[in-house]
């Protein structure tokens, strides 16, 4: 049950509106309290993921959010989205 929530507030946060990239970086917060908790299990494709989206979401202080940013943090949520559905 607790696996399944977390999915789905992964999968409410990256779809919300605004911007993707501040999406993408609520949606890893999620993830990382799921993980903590244990509803979801760490795999090494879920980890590699992760650390792409992570250096997608990388920007400088006062740096505005690129459209590439967003457009890779869209595409890899929903790699992500895939994966944590599998974990």
């Amino acid at each position: 049950m607790a696996a399944q929530t977390a999915r789905q507030e992964f999968r409410e946060l990256i779809e919300q509106k605004g911007h993707a990239v501040e999406n993408a970086r609520a949606a890893v917060a999620r993830l990382e309290v799921a993980f903590a908790e244990g509803a979801l299990i760490r795999t090494p494709a879920v980890d590699q993921t992760l650390a792409d989206l992570r250096i997608a979401l990388e920007q400088d202080e006062g740096q505005k959010l690129g459209g590439k940013s967003a457009e890779a943090a869209r595409f890899i949520t929903r790699a992500l989205a895939r994966l944590i559905d599998e974990a």
